[in-house]
């Protein structure tokens, strides 16, 4: 149950409870057990079942953490993958321009080489034309000069054209050297560059096999958090299904109806407990406080403002959790009912508070209450934050009332 966050704890407080055990806990209701199933089934304690809840939510927090830490990691992953991604692709457009750079200095080289092949066979036919097949001395040319012009320009023509071919073949060589030195540059950029991009393929491998192991315990702990809340869930349904043994919900008329605090019984007419934060019938359950700063559509919030409101016992006062209010309220507590009562139960964790509408056997409007019953109004009775009406064993709680 909720706490009266704004009422001090008051003393002499009657009938201290003593020597109890603690049964099914909830927010606003309680396990009703009579002594005669007790000696037949065995009982599920509520401290056992919130123990279990309140650890498989730690541990869901836990895997929570976990997963918000290993997304942050992934997003590093990503991040990394991203970066090398960019640098390998960079490096694989210089390789490709590379690549075409040393195609077109092979071009040129093998081009140059056709050249120099070339000249050299020029070279070779103007030295068999001049040396081989005329088998001409220097004495003899000149012999058989018509004059010595003749000779001069026989002799300077065979001069020029040998120093053209040769600077032909150095000029060739030269580039062809040029070419290769190039081409080897190029060749070690390359190879460089492989290199880099085999150790970049390396890292992302790599950084790919980290998000993949990350992917598979975010997957991990996801699984375990659902599994968590599955079994909270269904922890929860049994001991909302455990607190509501004994309790007959039944439907009173001249209710008011309508809202979302509306179980189906009515109202109760809670819109009425509403502060300055909003209609506490309509907004979600433990979203806002009501007039007195308890938190809405809680048994506390609903009993505190019927019996000091509607039921005109201004002066009360009580705090703490449902199940302390026999030992912290300033009204005396009591072993038997009376309408308009606060009935108490202090079974559980917190326990849970109800007003009692009517006691039994009486008929009030339009339900049979028998002996030994009473019919209540309450909120909260099964975790769903609505109002009810229900039977319950008078035996079952405590009463608070003058």
């Amino acid at each position: 149950m909720q706490k009266i966050l704004t009422h001090p704890i008051l003393v002499n407080a009657k009938n201290q409870l003593s020597n109890k055990k603690v049964f099914i806990s909830t927010v606003c209701a309680s396990l009703v057990v009579s002594a005669t199933f007790a000696a037949v089934a065995p009982r599920i304690y509520a401290d056992t079942i919130q123990d279990q809840i309140n650890q498989l939510a730690a541990e869901a927090k836990r895997d929570q953490t976990a997963v918000d830490s290993l997304l942050i990691e992934a997003r590093s992953f990503e991040d990394a993958i991203s970066t090398l991604q960019a640098q390998i692709t960079v490096l694989e457009q210089n390789i490709a321009v590379n690549n075409s750079r040393q195609e077109e200095l092979q071009k040129q080289i093998t081009i140059k080489q056709k050249d120099l092949d070339i000249q050299r066979r020029i070279l070779g036919d103007d030295i068999k034309a001049m040396y081989v097949d005329g088998q001409l001395t220097t004495i003899e040319m000149l012999a058989t000069s018509k004059n010595i012009n003749d000779f001069v320009d026989s002799s300077t023509y065979r001069e020029a054209v040998q120093r053209k071919v040769q600077v032909t073949l150095k000029d060739i060589a030269k580039l062809q050297n040029q070419l290769k030195e190039q081409k080897q540059e190029v060749d070690k950029l390359l190879a460089a560059q492989r290199f880099q991009q085999n150790q970049l393929d390396t890292d992302r491998t790599r950084q790919n096999e980290l998000l993949a192991y990350n992917q598979g315990q975010r997957a991990d702990f996801n699984a375990k958090i659902a599994a968590n809340y599955n079994k909270i869930t269904e922890l929860q349904a049994k001991q909302a299904a455990l607190n509501l043994q004994g309790a007959s919900k039944v439907t009173i008329s001249g209710n008011e109806r309508g809202g979302d605090c509306d179980g189906g019984s009515g109202n109760g007419g809670y819109a009425l407990a509403s502060g300055a934060m909003g209609d506490v019938c309509n907004a979600p359950k433990d979203s806002i406080l009501d007039w007195a700063g308890i938190e809405n559509r809680e048994c506390t919030s609903y009993v505190y403002w019927y019996f000091k409101r509607v039921a005109g016992n201004a002066d009360f006062t009580a705090s703490g959790d449902a199940k302390y209010w026999v030992t912290t309220s300033n009204y005396p507590v009591h072993n038997a009912p009376k309408a308009n009562a606060i009935g108490v139960k202090t079974e559980g964790q917190w326990g849970h508070v109800v007003i009692i509408q009517a006691v039994g056997p009486v008929n009030y409007k339009g339900v049979n209450v028998p002996a030994g019953q009473v019919l209540t109004s309450e909120m909260n009775a099964d975790f769903t934050g609505k109002y009810t009406n229900n039977l319950r064993p008078a035996g079952s709680m405590s009463y608070i009332y003058k």
